[in-house]
């Protein structure tokens, strides 16, 4: 079974599959303008929530929002199932096969056999392809690989029912309804209003404010958990950011090139020009992640390294209040 699907690589797990099932439909829409229409971009912090032992800190919303946003702003329907037990989802994903459906899947990390051992941890909001079948192997096509790959009967299986939080309980998507015609100004313009709110929002939890929390706290985690601890909570912040499909700087980068896209659409440079800032706030976020591993890698020949990652934070923070205050006046 195979259904001549075309692999394409991206930076992001969800915006690659999302990009890539609408592309075999026949919809040329490339990652960043998915990432963009579907407001992939995010921030949330969650101090009283552990994962892997850290305060929760996502730069993404929830697994499925992304799709789910962009789809509904262009008038795509897909359609999304869950399964109780193993034997309904796989006979279900080769129904699919069978009627050459290229269909996305929610896996868990850890039990990948194609991934690299360092990059293999618990985390169950993964995001593939699954193209077609021979009699000892699914076709594989995960859109941070280069190239396509295999996974066994058991091994999808594994991956497709892994344990623990956001536990994909054998979880496939594809869309179902293509309209013929697009609203793609009315698409993007509603997808930036919605990340503009989102990172403006006045919660402490969201947003800009939640990057101003985040950076109040470094100060305070060694002297109130110990460095130790200190230091594991910032490689998880840094793991979450540059490993866990690109979430700070890299997010930053591929949303500035859906700004490009946008102001050609949309006939308007002034978002090219908050494209080339969005760029520069961007490399900040990339540059506070290296700092903070070297701190936590203990190779930070600087005084003061809390407090000193704690400012550049906040003025992150100050820079992308400003800027998504003038990306919401540039669509009005």
């Amino acid at each position: 079974m195979n259904t001549n699907f075309v692999h394409h690589q991206s930076a992001h797990c969800e915006n690659g599959v999302a990009s890539n099932l609408l592309k075999h439909q026949g919809i040329n829409i490339s990652e960043p303008m998915v990432f963009g229409i579907g407001s992939g971009l995010f921030f949330f912090y969650l101090p009283l929530l552990k994962v892997n032992h850290a305060p929760a800190i996502s730069y993404r919303p929830m697994p499925g929002f992304i799709f789910n946003k962009a789809a509904k702003r262009l008038g795509i329907k897909v359609k999304r199932v869950k399964f109780s037990n193993s034997l309904q989802a796989q006979k279900a994903l080769e129904e699919n096969l069978k009627n050459k459906i290229p269909t996305g899947l929610q896996v868990g990390v850890y039990n990948l056999t194609y991934f690299p051992d360092e990059y293999r941890f618990h985390f169950n909001a993964h995001n593939l392809v699954v193209y077609g079948k021979t009699e000892s192997t699914f076709l594989i096509s995960d859109p941070v690989m280069e190239t396509t790959t295999v996974l066994t009967e058991q091994e999808l299986e594994k991956v497709r029912f892994a344990k623990g939080p956001l536990a994909p309980k054998g979880h496939m998507y594809y869309p179902i309804y293509i309209p013929t015609e697009m609203d793609w100004e009315k698409a993007i313009k509603k997808g930036i209003k919605n990340t503009c709110n989102d990172m403006l929002a006045p919660i402490p939890l969201i947003g800009v404010k939640a990057i101003r929390v985040v950076a109040k706290h470094i100060k305070k985690w060694p002297t109130k958990r110990g460095v130790k601890i200190a230091n594991h909570y910032l490689a998880q912040m840094v793991r979450m950011q540059e490993e866990i499909g690109t979430g700070g700087g890299g997010f930053r980068f591929i949303y500035a090139a859906f700004l490009q896209e946008a102001s050609v659409i949309l006939k308007n440079e002034h978002l090219k020009e908050l494209s080339i800032e969005m760029t520069s706030i961007g490399d900040l976020w990339r540059d506070f992640a290296v700092n903070a591993s070297r701190v936590y890698k203990n190779r930070s020949n600087q005084n003061d390294v809390y407090n000193s990652l704690s400012s550049e934070l906040s003025h992150i923070a100050d820079l992308e209040e400003a800027f998504f205050k003038k990306l919401k006046k540039a669509i009005q």
